[in-house]
């Protein structure tokens, strides 16, 4: 059980290092390009994935209550997997994906009680926070539009149109998960059944 604790440590510092630091560093919005295709995007997350919201301040308590109730039944699971002496592949999958989960609710229980607003600011830390505990935005900050340009006009409903590849704002978190699903999806399809 040593090695997925490690992993799952390892990822949670690199996530929460590189939020404090785009927290402190940066204002809301704020960019800096490394490339075309490479692009600190500082952006925060009221709700879901993807930006989306679900019922407002109750709506944003039900989903931190649901997201740490699925922290706790990843964490039970991977210890079952873990004692069923589970394939290494499997085992560290799922460690990626329980440590995205408590990454991500890491920024929502507590950052609305530690940082003030990064609207127009550089937030600061401990100087009265921006909301109360299980409100807080989750930090965004990686994006790759790796192809833009205009659909070409034979394609139905959005040919014309401007298109960006790739156009979600991601964080350290976010990657664990999709890691954790899409190598359980193409090399550990067995474990579905």
């Amino acid at each position: 059980m040593r090695k997925p604790i490690l992993l799952i440590i390892l990822v949670l510092v690199i996530d929460q290092a590189l939020k404090v630091w785009i927290k402190t560093n940066m204002m809301l919005g704020q960019e800096i390009a490394f490339f075309d295709w490479f692009i600190i995007h500082f952006t925060e997350n009221k709700g879901m994935a993807f930006g989306m919201e679900f019922g407002g301040n109750i709506g944003k308590y039900i989903l931190s209550i649901f997201r740490i109730i699925a922290i706790a039944a990843i964490g039970f699971y991977l210890t079952q997997l873990v004692k069923l002496n589970t394939k290494k592949g499997i085992v560290f999958s799922i460690a990626l994906i329980l440590a995205g989960a408590i990454g991500n609710m890491i920024d929502s229980a507590f950052y609305g009680l530690i940082f003030s607003e990064s609207y127009g600011q550089i937030a600061s830390v401990f100087e009265g926070g921006y909301s109360g505990i299980l409100q807080g935005k989750v930090v965004d900050m990686f994006y790759f539009p790796l192809f833009k340009g205009i659909l070409p006009s034979w394609i139905p409903f959005k040919g014309g149109d401007y298109f960006i590849f790739f156009r979600p704002v991601f964080n350290v978190a976010d990657a664990a998960i999709s890691v954790g699903v899409i190598n359980l999806l193409i090399f550990h399809r067995k474990f579905f059944n």
